[in-house]
Parts: C-alpha cells; structure tokens; sequence
C-alpha cells in the first residue's frame, strides 16, 4: 500500500470524525464514567464508529485499536489506532483544545499520524519520511539553548502519582514555564515551534502512537523517559522534545529524585 494512499485516508478518517464530533460540540449529550473513572461521551463513540465503518470499507484487513470500542485483528501487521476525542474533559468543559488522534503502524512501529482539531480547523499530519504538515503547510520544531528557555507542557500533576511527581517536578524547576492542560494539542505545539517540551506518564497506545510521526516528521524527538524510541511495546512515560539537543538535559533532570 503506497504512503500516499494511506495519508489520504488518514485525512478522510480525521474528517469523518470532525463530522461526528462537530454537532455535539457545546451542545446537550450523554456523558459516563468509564471503569477508570475517566468520561466518555456520545461524541467520543460517534467519532469512533465512524472511523471504523471506512476502514473496514477502505482497509478491511487491517487492525484497529480504539478507546472506545477495543481491538479488531490486532495481530496483523497494519494496526490503525485512534482515540477520537483525546482531552475529553476539555470537550466536555467547550474548550476546543480537544483533538482527534489517528496512527497507522506497521509491525509494533508508528508511520502516520494525524493530530486533528475539528472545531478550530487545525490538522497536523506526520508521515515517516516526510516533513509534517499544518494545515497542508510544512512546520518545524523550534531550536532551545537551554532548559532555563523551555516552555514545559503537560496535562496535569494528577498524572505524576508518588515519585513520578518528584521526578517531573526537577524537570519543571529547571525550565522557564509549565503549562498545564492541552492533552494532545500541546504536541502539535511542539511540532509547531511553540512549546518546547511534553512530558507524561502513564499513557496507553492510542494516547501516543499518531503522535510520534508528527513531532519528528517536525524535526523534533518523542521517546520514553529511558530515551528508548516508542513503539507498541512502550509503557506510557513519554518525553517529546522540539529541540533533540536537549533530550538529555531533560532525561537527566528526570532521572533525579531526592526522596526514592
């Protein structure tokens, strides 16, 4: 299958579920709490039913992994993986810094990812071997001479449990500001050349796979907190870095933990 026909269906699944989420948008639906306590809503199963129907009409025998609605032929080569509202708190509150996640892998490994904002219109597309794109325009990662000039972004304190705070906190200390909230977006920032650094713990696959090939298809880096490339197998402690000459400043800063 040629990479060209695979971006062009990324971006039509991104538009499919633009298309689902648009109308729920600030609007009255149903909201649950799944088992982990996170919400999940209307919007959330549209978009990822819409998804799946054209994959499973472009590319019936490829896999999927979803959020919502689990795996189909996981075992094959080709995995698509999609979180179709990444930041549903954000949705839910009508903060349109919200997005929609869509990965292709190839054997264990992220090729394409599509970081898509269906309110403000804005699509970040990565593809291995290519520059990524905004909005069909290149952009690139911005150069950082040092931590103490570093814009670090994550979603929130809530997600650093026991020493994983203490760690994050160092890296904070040594940077210029933290931002809190973003999910996603706060990744297409970094490929954008606004926020230099991204740090998470504990994310699942379909939190971390359409990212990867758009932060480096920017010239930027994404990794594990060891500085070990993200792959299927990864744990969900996650560093993505715009400037790649920073990562072990950033790795080392993270290792620290005067209390462990």
């Amino acid at each position: 299958m040629a990479l060209a026909d695979d971006i062009a269906l990324a971006n039509a699944l991104a538009d499919a579920a633009g298309a689902a989420i648009r109308p729920f948008f600030r609007a009255r639906y149903d909201i649950e709490n799944k088992a982990d306590t996170s919400p999940v809503t209307e919007a959330d199963r549209a978009a990822e039913l819409a998804i799946r129907k054209l994959i499973e009409a472009e590319r019936p025998r490829d896999g999927i992994i979803g959020e919502e609605f689990g795996t189909t032929r996981e075992d094959t080569s080709r995995v698509w993986v999609v979180d179709p509202i990444d930041g549903t708190r954000s949705f839910i509150a009508g903060r349109p810094i919200f997005g929609t996640l869509i990965a292709l892998m190839q054997d264990g490994w992220p090729v394409l990812g599509i970081i898509d904002q269906p309110i403000s219109g804005e699509r970040w597309v990565g593809a291995m071997g290519t520059p990524t794109l905004f909005n069909g325009k290149p952009v690139r990662t911005r150069a950082c001479r040092d931590l103490d000039q570093a814009i670090l972004a994550t979603t929130g304190p809530q997600y650093f449990p026991g020493h994983l705070a203490e760690h994050f906190s160092i890296l904070g200390g040594q940077c210029r500001d933290t931002i809190w909230g973003g999910d996603c977006y706060n990744y297409a920032l970094v490929a954008s050349g606004h926020v230099d650094i991204v740090v998470e713990a504990g994310l699942k696959l379909y939190d971390i796979a359409a990212l990867v090939p758009v932060v480096e298809g920017a010239g930027g880096r994404m990794c594990d907190w060891s500085g070990e490339p993200l792959t299927d197998a990864s744990e969900g402690n996650v560093i993505a870095i715009g400037d790649p000459a920073r990562l072990d400043d950033v790795i080392e800063a993270l290792s620290h933990c005067p209390t462990c």
